[in-house]
């Protein structure tokens, strides 16, 4: 991340469905306090929904941080959604779409990913699974 400044990161803990309106929220705010449009405030919002709600599924808690961060000529913010669930064992599988272990469209990591600039999923089997996702500020936009 050469040369990105990193502020203190806000945390929600993930345990019930307000939990993850609340991640949502979060999000959606800090976007906006970072100059985001109102269709990617939209995006990292549906984005943190999506991740929070795996959370609540598979972990059933966890916790969801949020870090606005600077790569000296746009803002961003990282999202990293961190739980000690039983992890997932075939990470490049669940990043397909149509792929779901509870029965699910399967769209919720994929669908995730494609919403976020970056983003990278690290899991161990029966120690949990860490999301990381970062949105840039478009300039111009």
């Amino acid at each position: 991340m050469g040369g990105s400044t990193v502020a203190d990161a806000l945390r929600c803990l993930i345990g019930s469905d307000a939990d993850v309106v609340q991640a949502r929220q979060m999000g959606r705010e800090l976007a906006s306090q970072l100059g985001f449009s109102p269709g990617d405030q939209t995006v990292i919002a549906a984005a943190i929904s999506e991740i929070a709600r795996n959370i609540l599924m598979y972990a059933k808690r966890g916790e969801v941080q949020f870090t606005k961060i600077s790569d000296g000529t746009r803002p961003g913010l990282i999202v990293v959604a961190e739980d000690r669930g039983p992890g997932i064992s075939d990470v490049p599988r669940a990043l397909q779409d149509g792929y779901s272990t509870s029965g699910g469209l399967g769209l919720g990591l994929p669908g995730a990913r494609r919403l976020m600039d970056d983003f990278e999923v690290v899991s161990a089997v029966g120690e949990g699974t860490r999301v990381t996702m970062k949105k840039w500020k478009r300039v111009n936009g």
